[in-house]
């Protein structure tokens, strides 16, 4: 089925980075298989921070929580797919995961939320509007969280359609969600670091990615051991 931009076995395509590897739709993440039997296939969403702009492969906290899980915790057959865009907001997060229905067929679903401010506009080609755009000065502190809490209604609906597992988590700006829901309350990818050492002494030297923007691998770090912490036994 495909209306417009949104469909439910196609995923959009985006330009390869030529500065990270990305598969062939240009995500980060590897090529997408036709056979998918056996095991659990894990869809990650998010922004730039969950794409991870300025890091390596090894240093993104999607990458860092798979291979925790599979190392310490025996968590096995887990395909993960990373389908965070650059500049992506809650909007395009979830065109892109209802494409994923007959696709790639999510038993998990982890949400890392962007700003709330941002939207996707549709035009002859979509764009992503961040925080300077001109289209978003009509909106309002009101409009930017129930069109979040559309979304997040969005992704539930989807998953409980589909006998998905669901989990929150927020790259820059906490928002509280309903309590049932799976969520890293309170910490962020943004405010996990700076952190106390085991002396009780905090760690404050900067940490950014090497683009100089972004958060950089202790963010990342910390963030992947908190959704670990936190989320362990649901992740299988």
């Amino acid at each position: 089925m495909i209306y417009g931009f949104f469909s439910d076995s196609e995923l959009p395509k985006f330009e390869p980075y030529k500065s990270y590897k990305t598969n062939s739709y240009g995500y980060r993440c590897p090529e997408f298989s036709k056979h998918l039997e056996g095991g659990k296939n894990i869809v990650v969403l998010g922004c730039s921070h969950t794409f991870g702009e300025g890091l390596e492969d090894n240093e993104i906290w999607v990458n860092k929580l798979a291979k925790n899980l599979e190392d310490k915790q025996s968590i096995k057959k887990l395909r993960w797919w990373n389908l965070a865009r650059p500049g992506g907001s809650a909007d395009q997060m979830i065109r892109i995961l209802y494409a994923t229905e007959k696709f790639l067929f999510p038993n998990i679903i982890i949400a890392c939320w962007p700003l709330i401010s941002r939207r996707e506009r549709l035009d002859n080609d979509p764009q992503n509007l961040t925080s300077n755009s001109e289209f978003l000065k009509i909106e309002t502190t009101n409009t930017d969280k129930n069109n979040f809490l559309r979304n997040v209604f969005l992704l539930e609906k989807f998953a409980e359609k589909n006998k998905a597992k669901t989990f929150h988590c927020f790259a820059e700006e906490y928002m509280s969600l309903e309590a049932d829901l799976n969520i890293l309350k309170n910490k962020t990818l943004s405010n996990c670091w700076p952190e106390w050492n085991k002396d009780r002494v905090i760690v404050s030297e900067p940490n950014l990615a090497r683009d100089g923007l972004h958060y950089g691998v202790q963010h990342h770090r910390v963030f992947a051991k908190l959704l670990e912490d936190k989320f362990k036994l649901k992740l299988k």
